[in-house]
């Protein structure tokens, strides 16, 4: 179950992923690991209560209309959505093929989204944290952080890197 905390401790939870990248990430690239996965982290539980709506929406359209993203936005209840079966907890139960999987859910969002993580330069990110045995443990870290919405408001969330 993840840890509810507030604005104040999230900004230590951050500086202790920083602690534990230290040694492949040089201290002004932090924010390319922190960053982009407190964003992933926060949407992942924005989205999780409306998952299984949309994963049933795009199974039952996918193929059958021409622009499911009404649909799939309406599902997730948001102007964006995810259509991997892939949540945080879901990847790290399968750590040995934990990036092709967060590639996976990542390609899964809609492109609004996926444009979002294309700007972090992402996917550099994540072969660095694999390569370098950090992907996994700054993985579950974040997964041990509840960031949504309901214990964490949008304004504290904006503010979390600032410390």
């Amino acid at each position: 179950m993840p840890t509810v905390m507030k604005r104040e401790q999230i900004v230590g939870f951050c500086w202790s992923v920083a602690d534990l990248i230290r040694d492949k990430f040089k201290r002004g690239k932090y924010q390319d690991v922190i960053l982009p996965l407190t964003v992933l982290r926060r949407i992942d539980c924005v989205l999780e209560p409306n998952k299984n709506k949309v994963l049933e929406a795009y199974a039952k359209y996918e193929g059958k209309l021409d622009n499911l993203e009404p649909l799939l936005r309406k599902a997730a209840g948001f102007s964006f959505y995810n259509t991997s079966k892939y949540t945080f907890d879901r990847l790290l139960a399968d750590h040995t093929n934990l990036a092709a999987n967060l590639r996976n859910y990542i390609n899964g969002f809609s492109d609004n989204m996926r444009t979002v993580f294309e700007k972090f330069e992402f996917d550099r990110t994540l072969t660095k944290l694999d390569s370098g045995n950090l992907l996994y443990q700054v993985m579950e870290r974040f997964n041990s952080v509840d960031m949504s919405p309901q214990h964490l408001s949008n304004h504290d969330m904006g503010t979390i890197t600032v410390g």
